[in-house]
């Protein structure tokens, strides 16, 4: 064998061994995202259960302020309900709390409107020399 030649199989040998590092380089980042991504994947299977259950909460919030609302307004014939609360697509969840911390002030709102208007209706009938409306 030449020097050429014996120069040539070296080349190939040294090629092939870095062919080979190579490959079991990308093998062991292939396995160590593998388990990278499973653990995400992981990650957010959790970030699902919480916010489904952080959904249902507030859904659960919403429709018992509902409910209490229409109680207060059952006696008001002339004030239709609407529909019920469902949830809103573009709202952000990182403001549910803060909007679940607006229901409750508005509907001290809506109470006390309803028996300001209980007071006015009682007022009126009592001027006129009626029988004041039952709530």
């Amino acid at each position: 064998m030449t020097d050429d030649g014996a120069t040539a199989a070296m080349r190939y040998k040294e090629t092939i061994a870095l062919s080979r590092g190579s490959a079991e380089n990308l093998r062991a980042w292939e396995l160590n995202r593998a388990q990278e991504l499973e653990g995400e994947i992981e990650e957010a299977k959790a970030a699902i259960e919480v916010a489904a259950e952080r959904e249902q909460r507030a859904s659960e919030r919403a429709t018992r302020w509902w409910k209490m609302a229409l109680h207060n307004i059952q006696g008001l014939t002339w004030l239709p309900p609407g529909d019920n609360p469902h949830p809103v697509s573009t709202a952000r969840a990182a403001y549910l709390e803060r909007y679940l911390e607006e229901v409750k002030p508005s509907y001290q709102e809506l109470v006390q409107a309803v028996l300001g208007l209980g007071w006015r209706a009682k007022r009126a009938a009592a001027k006129r020399g009626e029988e004041p409306p039952q709530a």
